[in-house]
């Protein structure tokens, strides 16, 4: 289903991107068995991380392979910074629909960069590039934004879906009513096709844990 562009491959040479898509899920506005597995994940990163020094939370793998992408952009990792506040501010995940929720789940889990989307939403075929620093799409809080040049990004045949540091698009978001869901994860260097495939394995588990009969559609890995 994915397209991958040359100057992906030859910019980032050992980079890989995750797709899965489902048929058949359910968007439930609350799951309890989804809420306890958010709430155990909680626990077990303060057991973890809540009586050592930030730093060794900082340096745990992924996470430097992420610090390292974002600062050419002059960026920090959002999901580095929303580990710090479940490890030592005592915040939560956020209680959201279930299929947003079990993308956030496996995204604290793993460290791994992800964006969910309708797959209803999504016009024809997807590909995988890197930005020219010219591109532009609507992101969610539903302002126009410029892409960084550099930045890799998702578009499909319509515009773009997400790119790694502004984020998914307003157009493709998951909704309350979302019937089928496509989710990509971006691993920058450093992180390997076995982790990336664990990921989705992971959303995969959240999702059927919410929805039993949900099918795998597209299950794939691309890189270098």
């Amino acid at each position: 289903m994915i397209k991958v562009i040359e100057n992906f491959l030859t910019t980032y040479p050992s980079a890989h991107i995750g797709i899965l898509a489902m048929r058949d899920v359910e968007n439930m506005a609350v799951h309890s068995a989804l809420d306890a597995c958010r709430q155990e994940l909680e626990s077990e990163l303060r057991l973890r991380f809540a009586d050592k020094d930030a730093k060794i939370l900082e340096n745990t793998h992924p996470l430097p392979a992420y610090t390292a992408y974002y600062k050419r952009f002059d960026k920090t990792y959002h999901v580095l910074g929303q580990l710090k506040s479940i490890v030592y501010k005592n915040k939560s995940i956020p209680g959201v629909a279930s299929l947003v929720e079990a993308m956030f789940i496996a995204e604290l889990k793993n460290g791994l960069l992800t964006a969910g989307h309708d797959l209803d939403r999504i016009d024809g075929s997807i590909s995988l590039n890197v930005s020219n620093g010219e591109e532009h799409y609507m992101v969610m809080r539903g302002e126009d934004q410029q892409l960084k040049k550099g930045d890799l990004y998702i578009t499909d045949e319509q515009g773009i879906l997400s790119a790694v540091i502004y984020g998914p698009d307003q157009r493709t978001q998951i909704i309350p009513g979302t019937k089928n869901a496509l989710f990509t994860v971006y691993a920058p260097d450093g992180i390997s096709y076995e982790e990336v495939e664990k990921h989705l394995l992971d959303i995969r588990d959240l999702v059927q844990l919410v929805t039993p009969s949900a099918k795998i559609e597209i299950f794939e890995v691309v890189g270098g």
